[in-house]
Protein backbone atom coordinates (compact mmCIF):
# COMPACT_ATOMS: atom_id res chain seq x y z
CA UNK A 1 0.00 0.00 0.00
CA UNK A 2 1.87 3.51 -0.91
CA UNK A 3 -0.74 5.17 1.57
CA UNK A 4 0.17 3.39 3.98
CA UNK A 5 0.19 4.27 7.93
CA UNK A 6 2.15 1.20 8.95
CA UNK A 7 5.74 0.63 7.28
CA UNK A 8 6.93 -3.31 8.31
CA UNK A 9 10.42 -3.74 7.62
CA UNK A 10 12.44 -6.66 7.61
CA UNK A 11 15.98 -8.42 7.61
CA UNK A 12 16.29 -9.85 3.96
CA UNK A 13 14.02 -12.30 1.60
CA UNK A 14 13.79 -15.83 2.37
CA UNK A 15 13.42 -18.57 -0.02
CA UNK A 16 10.29 -18.38 -0.25
CA UNK A 17 10.12 -14.66 -0.77
CA UNK A 18 13.08 -14.65 -3.53
CA UNK A 19 10.66 -17.29 -5.15
CA UNK A 20 7.61 -14.95 -5.23
CA UNK A 21 9.37 -11.38 -5.66
CA UNK A 22 7.07 -10.54 -2.60
CA UNK A 23 8.13 -9.92 0.87
CA UNK A 24 6.86 -12.22 3.59
CA UNK A 25 5.28 -14.71 2.20
CA UNK A 26 6.48 -17.68 4.01
CA UNK A 27 6.28 -19.21 7.58
CA UNK A 28 7.37 -15.70 8.58
CA UNK A 29 4.87 -14.06 6.51
CA UNK A 30 1.99 -16.18 7.67
CA UNK A 31 2.84 -15.25 10.78
CA UNK A 32 3.18 -11.38 10.32
CA UNK A 33 -0.44 -11.46 8.77
CA UNK A 34 -1.89 -13.18 11.88
CA UNK A 35 0.04 -10.15 13.86
CA UNK A 36 -1.90 -7.78 11.50
CA UNK A 37 -5.19 -9.32 11.66
CA UNK A 38 -4.61 -9.13 15.17
CA UNK A 39 -4.34 -5.50 14.76
CA UNK A 40 -7.68 -4.76 12.96
CA UNK A 41 -5.71 -4.44 9.92
CA UNK A 42 -5.44 -5.82 6.59
CA UNK A 43 -1.96 -6.65 4.49
CA UNK A 44 -3.46 -4.28 2.16
CA UNK A 45 -3.40 -2.03 4.88
CA UNK A 46 0.34 -1.99 5.45
CA UNK A 47 3.27 -1.90 3.44
CA UNK A 48 5.86 -4.55 4.14
CA UNK A 49 9.45 -4.13 3.03
CA UNK A 50 13.20 -5.70 4.07
CA UNK A 51 16.59 -3.80 4.22
CA UNK A 52 17.72 -6.26 1.83
CA UNK A 53 16.12 -6.68 -1.67
CA UNK A 54 17.86 -10.53 -2.35
CA UNK A 55 18.20 -13.26 -0.09
CA UNK A 56 21.88 -13.67 1.18
CA UNK A 57 23.86 -16.93 -0.25
CA UNK A 58 22.85 -19.34 2.27
CA UNK A 59 20.47 -17.51 3.87
CA UNK A 60 23.39 -16.11 6.11
CA UNK A 61 22.93 -12.42 7.80
CA UNK A 62 23.17 -9.52 5.72
CA UNK A 63 26.40 -8.38 5.14
CA UNK A 64 27.56 -4.52 5.62
CA UNK A 65 28.65 -4.09 1.92
CA UNK A 66 25.02 -5.37 1.34
CA UNK A 67 22.83 -3.42 3.67
CA UNK A 68 25.03 0.35 1.97
CA UNK A 69 24.58 -1.12 -1.62
CA UNK A 70 20.19 -2.33 -0.90
CA UNK A 71 19.67 1.09 2.03
CA UNK A 72 19.55 3.75 -0.68
CA UNK A 73 15.87 2.11 -1.99
CA UNK A 74 14.58 1.08 1.23
CA UNK A 75 15.44 4.93 2.33
CA UNK A 76 13.44 6.04 -1.12
CA UNK A 77 10.74 4.03 -0.67
CA UNK A 78 10.41 4.99 2.63
CA UNK A 79 10.19 8.35 1.24
CA UNK A 80 7.66 8.01 -1.18
CA UNK A 81 5.52 6.29 1.19
CA UNK A 82 6.26 8.58 4.19
CA UNK A 83 4.28 6.37 6.49
CA UNK A 84 3.46 7.71 10.32
CA UNK A 85 5.06 4.88 11.97
CA UNK A 86 7.68 2.12 10.98
CA UNK A 87 8.06 -1.34 12.74
CA UNK A 88 10.87 -2.79 12.47
CA UNK A 89 11.06 -6.03 12.60
CA UNK A 90 14.17 -7.50 13.98
CA UNK A 91 17.82 -6.79 15.16
CA UNK A 92 19.01 -6.13 11.47
CA UNK A 93 16.37 -3.95 10.38
CA UNK A 94 16.24 -2.28 13.42
CA UNK A 95 19.99 -1.27 13.73
CA UNK A 96 19.90 -0.35 10.29
CA UNK A 97 17.33 2.22 10.32
CA UNK A 98 18.45 3.58 13.93
CA UNK A 99 22.46 3.06 13.03
CA UNK A 100 23.22 1.47 16.31
CA UNK A 101 24.66 -1.54 17.38
CA UNK A 102 22.00 -2.25 20.60
CA UNK A 103 20.55 -5.53 20.93
CA UNK A 104 16.21 -5.81 19.76
CA UNK A 105 16.37 -6.65 23.11
CA UNK A 106 17.46 -3.10 24.66
CA UNK A 107 15.54 -0.99 21.79
CA UNK A 108 12.10 -3.30 21.57
CA UNK A 109 9.19 -1.25 23.63
CA UNK A 110 9.79 1.94 22.75
CA UNK A 111 9.48 4.79 20.15
CA UNK A 112 12.88 5.67 18.71
CA UNK A 113 13.19 8.55 15.50
CA UNK A 114 14.01 7.55 11.93
CA UNK A 115 15.32 10.27 10.33
CA UNK A 116 14.00 10.63 6.84
CA UNK A 117 16.33 12.96 5.38
CA UNK A 118 17.10 16.77 5.60
CA UNK A 119 14.06 19.12 5.95
CA UNK A 120 11.81 15.95 6.58
CA UNK A 121 10.10 15.21 10.07
CA UNK A 122 11.33 11.80 12.00
CA UNK A 123 9.25 9.28 11.93
CA UNK A 124 8.67 7.19 14.97
CA UNK A 125 9.71 3.66 14.64
CA UNK A 126 8.96 0.56 16.89
CA UNK A 127 11.45 -2.40 17.24
CA UNK A 128 10.10 -5.70 17.71
CA UNK A 129 11.10 -8.99 17.54
CA UNK A 130 10.99 -10.40 14.07
CA UNK A 131 8.34 -13.15 13.21
CA UNK A 132 11.26 -15.87 12.11
CA UNK A 133 12.42 -15.49 15.53
CA UNK A 134 8.75 -16.05 17.08
CA UNK A 135 8.92 -18.94 14.91
CA UNK A 136 12.18 -20.33 16.24
CA UNK A 137 12.20 -19.06 19.44
CA UNK A 138 8.50 -19.88 20.40
CA UNK A 139 7.57 -18.82 23.55
CA UNK A 140 4.54 -16.60 25.06
CA UNK A 141 6.56 -14.08 26.62
CA UNK A 142 8.30 -13.56 23.25
CA UNK A 143 4.42 -12.73 21.56
CA UNK A 144 3.22 -11.54 24.09
CA UNK A 145 6.07 -8.44 23.84
CA UNK A 146 5.72 -8.14 20.09
CA UNK A 147 1.87 -7.61 21.07
CA UNK A 148 2.33 -5.09 23.65
CA UNK A 149 4.70 -3.40 21.11
CA UNK A 150 1.56 -3.38 18.43
CA UNK A 151 -0.93 -2.15 20.94
CA UNK A 152 1.37 1.26 21.14
CA UNK A 153 1.74 1.24 17.30
CA UNK A 154 -2.15 1.03 17.37
CA UNK A 155 -2.49 3.59 20.14
CA UNK A 156 -0.04 6.49 18.79
CA UNK A 157 -2.17 6.20 15.51
CA UNK A 158 -5.64 6.48 17.30
CA UNK A 159 -6.09 3.24 16.11
CA UNK A 160 -8.57 0.65 18.55
CA UNK A 161 -7.08 -2.03 20.03
CA UNK A 162 -8.62 -5.66 19.13
CA UNK A 163 -9.38 -7.90 22.17
CA UNK A 164 -7.77 -10.81 21.75
CA UNK A 165 -9.15 -14.08 21.19
CA UNK A 166 -8.50 -15.60 24.45
CA UNK A 167 -7.77 -19.37 23.14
Amino acid sequence: NPNARIMFVGEAPGADEDAQGRPFVGRAGKLLGKIITACGLKRSDVFIGNILKCRPPGNRDPAAEEIISCLPYLQKQIEIINPEIIVALGAHAARTLLNTNKSIGQLRGQFHEYYAGLGRAPIKLMPTYHTAYLLRNYSHENRQRVWEDMQKVLTELGLPIPERDKK
